[in-house]
C-alpha cells in the first residue's frame, strides 16, 4: 500500500537547487536508505517528508491515518523536565525507563537542561522510536551512539514493522537493515530496490547506460548535423520537426560521473623516533580513566580506538595528541614527528571566509610525491567545485563544513594523523576519498570510530577500552568481534549452573530425526547443488543484460533471493549434520 507520494517536488536554498523536479513513492513495508553528498539536500529531503519544510513546488500526498515521527540531525528538546518525563510524552514508564537504559542512561532522572549535543540526539532517539507512527524518519540515528548501541539498533530497525527513511554513512548499517536506497544527486532522486551493496553494482550499471544513450544520441546528432550543412532547408513540416530535434539534442549535456578522487597522501618524513607513551594512567576525580597504558606507536601503524561512551576514549587522543597532561606516566615524542588531529568538533570557522582563503591560510600547495597540488585542485578532490570554492563558509551545510576541516588537516601534511569520530557527519563518499587517501599514507594513523565498516577498512589493531582496562586486539573491528563474541559464548557455558544430580530423574532420551528431518537430510545437499546452479544460470543472463537496466533489476532482484534461500539452506544442513553426528555418537 501506499503510504507517501511526493510529485515534481522543486526546493532552493539561496543559490542551491536540493530538488529539481523531483518524484519519490514509498510504499508499505519499505526501509529506505537516502544517501549522497553532504550539501545535495539529504536532510532537506527529510525535513520536507516529515512535514518540518514546505516545497517550493510539487506536492505531497499522505495518507489521512499515517503518522510520522521524524528525529533530526540536531534534535531541540524540551527544557526543564526530566529525560524520563521527556520521553514518556510518548511512551509508558517501563518503556521509556527500558529505551533510555539501553542507549546508556542509567539515571533517568537527569534534567534535559545539563544534557551535551550527543547525549541531546540519544534522548531524541529514545523518545521517536517509541513514538506509535507509520512512517519512521530517522537522520544520523548512529552519530554519538557506540558500537553495542549501533549493533542493538541495526538489530531493532531490522525487526521494526513500520515504514523507514534514514540518512547514515554507516554502510554496514545501510547493508543490513534496508530494502531501497535512494541517491540524492544534483537535484534528481534515483531509487535502487535493493541495500547498499546492491545499489554500487546497479548505480555503475545505470552511469554505464547513461553514457551509452548520451554516446549513442551524439552519434546521431553528427549525422544530423552533416544533413544540415548539406543544404537541407525546413521548406516542409517534416523537416522542420527534424530540426527541431537536432536543436534539443545539441542541448543534451553528458551524464556526471561520480569523480574518481585519485587522493595520494601528502606527509612529512618521518625519522626513526615516533611516539612512545609509557605508563599513562589518568584519573577524573576518584574515577580511573587510563591505568598503565603503554604503546611504541610504529612507522605504518594502524590503529582503532572503541569502546562504550565516556570510557576514555577522546582522554586517550587527547594525551596521544599532546593537548591534555597525564597524570603519572611518559609522553616520548620524535623531532620529526608532526601531528594532524582532526577532533570531533571543528575548530571555529570564520563564516565570512570564501572557502579557498581557509585552505590557502593553512597551504596553498602541498607537496605529493614530488608534485606541488594547489589549494584549489585538492578542493576539487574533496568534491568543492569551483563556484563552491569561492562561496562563504556561512553557505556551507553543516557536513561540508566537517570535510573542509578533514581537507584542512591532511593540507598540513602530518605524519601522525589523529582522527576523532572522522565518520561522524561525513558522507559516504567523503569517507571512500579518505580511505583512499589513507591507503598511501606512509605515516602512523589513530582512529577513534563507531563506524565498523571504516575501522575493518583502516585499522589493523584494535584498543579496546574493556571494564577499566586497555586491551589489544590483532585484525580489524570484525576480527575483535569474533574474538570477544568466542569469549562471551565460552564464558556464557563457564558460569552456566551446573545441575544437581538427581537420581530419579530418568536417563535423557536418546535423539534422533523427526521424520521430516529424516527427509529433508536425505535431499538437501542435492538442493543446495539446484540453488547454486540456478544462480550461476542467473550470472550469465545479468552479463548477457548487461545494458538492460530493468532486466538487470529484475534478475539482481532474483539473484538476491536464490542467494539468501542458499545462505538458509546451508545454515539448515549444518544444523542438521551436526545432528546426524551427534545420533551417531550416542
Amino acid at each position: 500500500m501506499n503510504l507517501l507520494t511526493m510529485k515534481d517536488a522543486c526546493k532552493v536554498f539561496t543559490e542551491r537547487r536540493v530538488l529539481d523536479h523531483a518524484d519519490f513513492g514509498l510504499e508499505e513495508g519499505e526501509k529506505v536508505g537516502v544517501i549522497g553528498v553532504n550539501g545535495t539536500g539529504k536532510s532537506s529531503l527529510l525535513r520536507i517528508l516529515a512535514g518540518e519544510e514546505e516545497l517550493d513546488e510539487g506536492s505531497i500526498v499522505m495518507g489521512g491515518a499515517v503518522k510520522v515521527a521524524f528525529l533530526s540531525q540536531n534534535p531541540v528538546i524540551t527544557q526543564g523536565v526530566t529525560i524520563l518525563e521527556y520521553v514518556m510524552e510518548t511512551a509508558h514508564e517501563g518503556e521509556a525507563k527500558a529505551m533510555l537504559n539501553r542507549l546508556g542512561f542509567e539515571d533517568v532522572s537527569i534534567k534535559t537542561d545539563t544534557l551535551s549535543g550527543g547525549q541531546k540526539k540519544k534522548v531524541a532517539l529514545a523518545r521517536v522510536l517509541l513514538t506509535p507512527c507509520e512512517i519512521l524518519i530517522l537522520d544520523e540515528p548512529t552519530n554519538h551512539l557506540d558500537q553495542k548501541m549501533v549493533r542493538w539498533l541495526e538489530d531493532y530497525l531490522t525487526d521494526y514493522r513500520g515504514c523507514l527513511v534514514m540518512v547514515t554513512h554507516d554502510r554496514y548499517f545501510l547493508d543490513r537493515v534496508t530494502n531501497r536506497i535512494v541517491e540524492v544527486n544534483d537535484g534528481k532522486l534515483y531509487s535502487y530496490k535493493t541495500n547498499y551493496e546492491g545499489f554500487i553494482e546497479l548505480k555503475a550499471q545505470r552511469e554505464e547506460m547513461e553514457l551509452a544513450t548520451y554516446n549513442k544520441s551524439q552519434n546521431i546528432l553528427r549525422k544530423e548535423l552533416a544533413w544540415l550543412m548539406r543544404g537541407a532547408r525546413a521548406r516542409s513540416t517534416k523537416q522542420k520537426a527534424h530540426i527541431q530535434r537536432i536543436e534539443e539534442r545539441q542541448k543534451m549535456t553528458a551524464p556526471k560521473e561520480q569523480l574518481d578522487v585519485e587522493i595520494r597522501s601528502a606527509s612529512t618524513r618521518m625519522g626513526k623516533k615516533t611516539l612512545e607513551l609509557r605508563d599513562i594512567r589518568k584519573c577524573f576525580g576518584d574515577r580511573v580513566i587510563i591505568d598503565g597504558f603503554s604503546y611504541i606507536f610504529l612507522a605504518g601503524d594502524r590503529v582503532g580506538i572503541i569502546g562504550d561512551n565516556g570510557c576514555g576514549k577522546s582522554t586517550l587522543m587527547n594525551i596521544i595528541a599532546g593537548t591534555l597532561q597525564a597524570d603519572e606516566g611518559v609522553r616520548d615524542i620524535g623531532s620529526t614527528v608532526k601531528i594532524g588531529y582532526f577532533s570531533q568538533e571543528n575548530e571555529r570557522l570564520d563564516p565570512s571566509e570564501r572557502v579557498i582563503d581557509y585552505i590557502k591560510d593553512t597551504a596553498e600547495y602541498v607537496r605529493i610525491d614530488g608534485e606541488l597540488i594547489s589549494a584549489s585542485v585538492m578542493l576539487e578532490r574533496f568534491l568543492f567545485d569551483k563556484v563552491l570554492q569561492y562561496q562563504k563558509i556561512e553557505k556551507l551545510s553543516g557536513g561540508e563544513k566537517r570535510r573542509l576541516y578533514l581537507l584542512k588537516v591532511l593540507m598540513e601534511a602530518p605524519n601522525l594523523l589523529l582522527l576523532d569520530e572522522p565518520t561522524n557527519d561525513l558522507d559516504i563518499q567523503t569517507l571512500q576519498i579518505l580511505e583512499d587517501y589513507l591507503d598511501s599514507f606512509e605515516g602512523i594513523v589513530v582512529t577513534v570510530s563507531h563506524d565498523r565498516y571504516f575501522l575493518d577498512r583502516i585499522v589493523r589493531r584494535i584498543f579496546a577500552f574493556e571494564d577499566g582496562t586497555i586491551n589489544q586486539y590483532e585484525g580489524g573491528y570484525s576480527d575483535y568481534e569474533a574474538v570477544t563474541d568466542e569469549k562471551e559464548a565460552a564464558t556464557e557455558v563457564k558460569e552456566a549452573p551446573a545441575r544437581e544430580k538427581n537420581y530419579k530423574e530418568k536417563a535423557p532420551a536418546k535423539l534422533k530425526f523427526t521424520y521430516k528431518e529424516q527427509k529433508e537430510f536425505e535431499t538437501i545437499e542435492d538442493d543446495i547443488a539446484s540453488i547454486e546452479e540456478k544462480i550461476a544460470a542467473l550470472d550469465e543472463d545479468i552479463l548477457k543484460n548487461a545494458r538492460d537496466f530493468v532486466k538487470l533489476s529484475e534478475l539482481t532482484k532474483e539473484k538476491e533471493e536464490a542467494e539468501s534461500l542458499l545462505e538458509e539452506k546451508m545454515e539448515r544442513y549444518i544444523y542438521l549434520s551436526e545432528l546426524n553426528e551427534k545420533i551417531l555418537a550416542q
